[in-house]
């Protein structure tokens, strides 16, 4: 096999998009990492036979660049063609792509623990072999990778924020690393919306809905924005809830987090709602932080 460098629409740098190659035994957190590298914008393939790693580069140059950031996990599921890993590595080094190869590591005693707890069988423990057998002969499998590794990282003694802000530290960078915010705007009628971190409940400001000029329209029009926000308390409400944001959103990143949802709700989630919700996004993007803002139940009856 011959590999070819990515076709010259490709490249995001001098010579196409950067790869990360994360492998080791198994139970030392490859998953985790492949997780926090899609959370900060890698585009993420799992268990990638190493040989159709070329296709995939040659693939990302069709993305008008808007693949430029690569991790896959190389692993001893990929037994049959891992003696061609070090060759094929060692090939686009030599054609300048920007590649990371991270191995991790764990001790026997750590790795038996972890599968105890799972309750995992070890891929390559056979049908009556032991965890201990497996990892002797992943170990085995994987010594090439390991020899042509950039840095070999033991996660004996970490957790899986601990290995997460590491991947952070040593592969994310400027726009990647930003925390995502959402801030969704609902009514509590219809339910609270799932996977939010923080609800806030503005049930407690003037509702515009007992305004006979103002029940029919919401909360993204003027008339009903301006009437919402002109109450002393939506204004402070909005203060101290930026200021707790400016507390609460940089300890969110640094434990690893990637997204947070700000749900903030009303009766109908129409009027107060929404307009707090557009205001709160408005200020948070004005500070430069990326915010999603949906406005759920704007359209129901």
């Amino acid at each position: 096999m011959t590999v070819a460098a990515p076709p010259p629409s490709a490249p995001a740098g001098p010579a196409g998009p950067q790869l990360v190659i994360i492998t080791g035994v198994s139970g030392s957190g490859k998953s985790t990492a492949l997780r926090a590298l899609e959370d900060s914008g890698f585009y993420c393939v799992d268990n990638l036979p190493i040989v159709l790693l070329e296709k995939l580069l040659q693939l990302s140059g069709h993305t008008a660049g808007e693949v430029s950031r690569i991790a896959a996990v190389v692993d001893a599921r990929d037994v049959r063609f891992l003696p061609e890993a070090p060759r094929i590595l060692g090939e686009l080094r030599k054609l300048g792509i920007p590649l990371t190869v991270l191995f991790l590591d764990a001790t026997d005693e750590s790795l038996v623990r972890r599968y105890s707890e799972t309750r995992r069988r070890h891929p390559l423990s056979g049908d009556t072999g032991t965890v201990l057998d497996g990892v002797a002969a992943e170990r085995q499998a994987l010594a090439g990778l390991h020899a042509v590794a950039d840095e070999v990282v033991d996660t004996t003694n970490l957790n899986v924020h601990d290995l997460k802000r590491l991947v952070g530290k040593r592969f994310v960078s400027g726009e990647g690393a930003k925390l995502g915010v959402t801030v969704v705007s609902f009514g509590f009628r219809y339910g609270i919306p799932a996977h939010s971190d923080l609800v806030l409940d503005v049930r407690f400001l003037p509702n515009p809905y007992f305004i006979p000029e103002l029940r029919s329209r919401v909360g993204t029009e003027p008339a009903v924005r301006d009437f919402v926000l002109s109450q002393p308390d939506a204004q402070a409400f909005l203060d101290r809830l930026y200021d707790f944001g400016g507390f609460l959103l940089p300890r969110y990143k640094a434990e690893g987090k990637s997204y947070l949802t700000i749900a903030i709700g009303c009766t109908g989630g129409k009027h107060r709602s929404v307009a707090i919700a557009g205001e709160l996004a408005r200020r948070l993007e004005a500070a430069g932080q990326a915010v999603r803002l949906w406005h759920r139940d704007i359209e129901k009856e």
